[in-house]
């Protein structure tokens, strides 16, 4: 049997994000048997625009396309900007989630996690970005989630945290899991 492979996308464009940096610890730490993929070129994606989504978009678009389609899930990665999904994330769902109705993560397992410094870690964000991505066509795993107020990592590397690196790993499992 092949590797379950999950496309991890993050919101967040600045390179020393702690949410980049749960990005690496999941790629580092994921269980044998599962291959995660980081998409990071969301910040070349030009605005959802339908008028510019035809058979000449961007190709970044179609890069993005073309890595979710071949994904068997999604690992979303994402701080919290103003109590909300930040816009970035937010455009990378609209261009998934079309053609409407049958965009490239269609049904696949998807589970959204992230830190971020307010209080509740982005829960917030993470609330909206399972909405979002829930009616763009992905099967959101309610259940997978972790919200981690980045404060406490207290400017060390998330892979210094062994009960945050044991819970994203055990996401990363859970995730994989739900791939029928």
């Amino acid at each position: 049997m092949s590797d379950v492979k999950v496309l991890v996308l993050v919101g967040s464009l600045r390179s020393a994000s702690i949410n980049r940096q749960l990005a690496e610890l999941a790629v580092e730490t994921a269980p044998d048997g599962v291959q995660l993929e980081l998409f990071d070129r969301l910040g070349e994606l030009p605005f959802y625009n339908e008028d510019i989504d035809n058979e000449d978009v961007a190709e970044p678009v179609v890069a993005l396309r073309e890595v979710a389609a071949g994904a068997d899930a999604a690992l979303v990665i994402t701080p919290e900007y103003n109590g909300s999904i930040p816009g970035v994330l937010k455009n990378a769902i609209d261009w998934l989630s079309r053609p409407y109705g049958n965009g490239a993560l269609k049904g696949k397992p998807l589970a959204v996690v992230g830190a971020a410094l307010g209080q509740y870690g982005g829960v917030w964000a993470h609330d909206e970005t399972r909405k979002s991505f829930g009616i763009a066509g992905p099967r959101v795993v309610e259940d997978l989630s972790l919200s981690v107020q980045s404060t406490v990592f207290d400017g060390k590397h998330p892979r210094d945290n062994a009960e945050v690196a044991a819970q994203l790993r055990d996401i990363v499992g859970k995730l994989a899991a739900e791939v029928s």
